[in-house]
């Protein structure tokens, strides 16, 4: 079984939503430095329930066109919801496919994904395999993230069990949690540009931060892995509580977390 077929089992409700999904000025800013511009035609692989699929479409405008591709029915019935709610419907499409086999029909301007190369059994493989649908001088953009970094000062015993939970089971679900350290070696592998970088990273703390809620989020969708995998158990992690321990645990170390740094390459394919 491949990566991007074990990626579902991740979660009983869908993509896992990781702290990278929290950096979504991010993401923007790789995409435009990547050149996506108003008018272009957009591959989203990977797209889930469509963060980056709206946030491109927004960048192409009204005379562009979106593309989202995912292997989970139940994600894209979420994101069409989503295209139909911002009035976008006309102009972004979404497809079920497994992205170990997908070659689009059409030919676009630029090819994204986010958090999405980690799933893959090859995914330098599949880079290859999508790149010969861009039009000479198209863009290939991808934004992961490298998952060990992530860490909290001074050091609390709940977030460091929190680490370990989310680490573990991403490791046997098969995802390489440092997929964003290899974006670089993974562009020249399949043969493309050696690509532009960079990484950013959020620090979080105080009462109000939302780092809290998404740590729970991510290990309540990971806690059918984290109980298959005997990492730990549903008591254990306890998770309709675990905000708000991890909240008090922070606020009496007077603590701030340095989640996991998104790193975006992108590069374009000669013309």
């Amino acid at each position: 079984m491949t990566a991007a077929a074990r990626k579902p089992a991740l979660g009983e409700d869908g993509p896992v939503p990781t702290p990278g999904a929290l950096a979504g000025d991010f993401t923007e800013e790789v995409l435009r430095r990547a050149g996506l511009r108003r008018g272009m035609r957009v591959l989203d692989v990977g797209c889930g329930s469509g963060d980056l699929t709206l946030l491109a479409s927004w960048l192409v405008g009204p005379s562009g066109f979106v593309l989202g591709v995912d292997r989970s029915a139940q994600s894209l019935a979420l994101a069409e919801c989503r295209a139909a709610a911002a009035g976008r419907s006309e102009r972004i499409r979404f497809t079920t496919a497994d992205l170990e086999q997908f070659v689009p029909d059409d030919r676009f301007d630029a090819i994204i994904g986010r958090e999405i190369l980690m799933y893959l059994a090859d995914p330098a493989a599949v880079l290859r395999r999508l790149a010969i649908r861009l039009v000479p001088g198209g863009i290939l953009a991808f934004h992961e993230t490298s998952l060990p970094p992530f860490r909290c000062h001074p050091g609390g015993e709940l977030f460091a069990r929190c680490r370990s939970w989310i680490i573990g089971a991403l490791q046997c679900a098969g995802c390489d949690v440092r997929m964003g350290d290899k974006l670089f070696a993974t562009f020249t592998a399949a043969g493309l540009p050696a690509p532009r970088m960079t990484a950013a990273g959020r620090v979080e703390g105080g009462p109000d931060s939302p780092v809290y809620a998404c740590i729970a989020e991510t290990l309540r969708s990971l806690l059918p892995t984290i109980e298959r995998a005997g990492i730990a158990t549903a008591a254990e992690v306890d998770v309709d509580t675990l905000a708000e321990r991890l909240r008090r645990e922070s606020l009496a170390n007077d603590a701030c977390m340095m989640l996991p740094p998104v790193i975006g390459a992108w590069t374009r394919v000669p013309g």
